[in-house]
């Protein structure tokens, strides 16, 4: 959801045939609302997070099962059947809870973070809108958690002489 602003609906559809190599590159694809689908470039850490799980999972050669899994009871397996959106929500709160992360967070935390994160390197909003897929740049602007932060080079970019 991150690398991709993928909503949680989409990224719990996709199947392990969704993540594939096309002329030497990783994309992914998403079923996004109203039927839309979406290829996007696979980020290299998403891709190394996706080689390694699909490995770990045993799921390379069920290109047409789910990609995320819930898990078959309390056998710490997975099942064939797809996360859906209130598993992955737990799935947050307990690995937030884990890691000692206080506060709200939850599947949104991750879209809203990928898009400040891509207009904080100076990447322009209408990329952020397209990936995000929505048809509205101010919906867009709603995920960006930006406004709030003063970071130490704004500050020294303050420029005021002073003659002693």
């Amino acid at each position: 959801m991150t690398y991709t602003f993928a909503r949680v609906g989409t990224a719990v559809q996709m199947r392990v045939a969704d993540y594939f190599s096309h002329k030497g590159r990783y994309w992914v694809r998403l079923h996004e609302k109203n039927g839309k689908i979406t290829e996007v470039p696979c980020h290299h850490s998403l891709k190394a997070y996706l080689d390694h799980y699909i490995r770990s999972a045993g799921l390379s050669k069920d290109k047409s099962g789910s990609l995320f899994r819930s898990a078959a009871g309390r056998t710490r397996r997975l099942s064939t059947h797809a996360m859906n959106r209130f598993d992955v929500y737990q799935m947050i709160r307990r690995r937030a809870k884990a890691a000692g992360i206080d506060g709200s967070i939850g599947c949104h935390t991750f879209r809203a973070t990928g898009i400040t994160a891509h207009l904080t390197n100076g990447d322009k909003l209408e990329i952020a809108q397209r990936l995000a897929g929505h048809a509205n740049a101010k919906t867009t602007g709603l995920y960006d958690r930006r406004s709030g932060a003063v970071s130490a080079d704004e500050v020294a970019r303050i420029a005021i002489q002073c003659h002693w």
